[in-house]
């Protein structure tokens, strides 16, 4: 793909991205304002040079109208189940099984709604000196108990474009500092769960990252969402954290073996 037809996409994109926004924030109504905090931790395994698996432990906290508390209530716990297959070094396609345990969440209408979900993924990666920029595609079916306890269908389609840039390395490694930043737009169907709108949200993020060592790195970021609703409009202000183990366990076994091994030796 020619640099000329590259940056021609990555200008619709964040033309789309404006264009979204400014309607989206000229709409009227009430709204309501939450602050929260996002956890999770992943644990990534290499099977092969094509094939990987991912597993993802989360849990929010949230502001109420009543007090402005980032660990007011804990509104979700989930897992993730990843499986993903290296199609090219630009061409990452990706699957996912996930179970979200929502409690009071604002965007529901602080009700308990369990819900099941299911993604296929492809992000392909604009590899460049000195920094990646990526485009991510994810198509997700949630199945999730509305207010009346039938559970729904919910489809919603992700488009995200992503910034990375090592500050101290020209690549990732031990020891290196990283700024990222993202907008992301999501659209669903219209069911009783999450509202009739077709615009689902705009979410930004941006922060920064820390590689403590090639198989362990840190990320905070602040993200910035801003949601759509038939009852009056919200913006979420988030903290999210996110710790990262590649080949934990492996890397473990191999350790103590070790030092086993040394043991035995002496």
């Amino acid at each position: 793909m020619s640099s000329k037809v590259t940056h021609n996409i990555i200008r619709r994109k964040i033309g789309y991205v404006v264009v979204i926004f400014l309607i989206t924030t000229m709409s009227h109504g009430q709204t309501t304002k939450y602050n929260q905090f996002w956890g999770e931790i992943q644990f990534n395994r290499t099977i092969t040079k094509k094939w990987s698996t991912e597993l993802n432990l989360g849990t929010s906290y949230s502001s109420t109208e009543s007090s402005a508390n980032i660990f007011e209530e804990n509104t979700q716990r989930s897992f993730r189940a990843w499986g993903h297959y290296y199609l090219s070094p630009r061409w990452k396609l990706s699957s996912f099984v996930g179970y979200f345990n929502n409690k009071d969440v604002p965007e529901i209408g602080q009700y308990e709604s369990p819900e099941w979900r299911f993604a296929l993924q492809g992000i392909y990666y604009f590899h460049k000196t000195g920094y990646t920029l990526s485009t991510r595609m994810r198509l997700e079916l949630r199945h999730m108990k509305n207010d009346d306890d039938n559970y729904e269908n919910v489809f919603r389609y992700r488009q995200q474009i992503k910034y990375l840039k090592p500050i101290n390395s020209k690549v990732l490694r031990e020891g290196v500092v990283y700024a990222v930043a993202s907008d992301e737009l999501f659209f669903k169907s219209g069911t009783k769960v999450t509202g009739l709108s077709f615009f689902d949200r705009n979410r930004l993020n941006i922060g920064a990252g820390y590689l403590f060592t090639d198989n362990i790195q840190i990320e905070l970021t602040y993200a910035n969402e801003y949601l759509p609703r038939d009852d009056g409009n919200q913006i979420i202000n988030a903290a999210a954290f996110t710790l990262t183990f590649n080949n934990f366990f492996e890397n473990l076994n191999k350790k103590f073996l070790h030092k086993s091994e040394t043991t035995s030796d002496d």
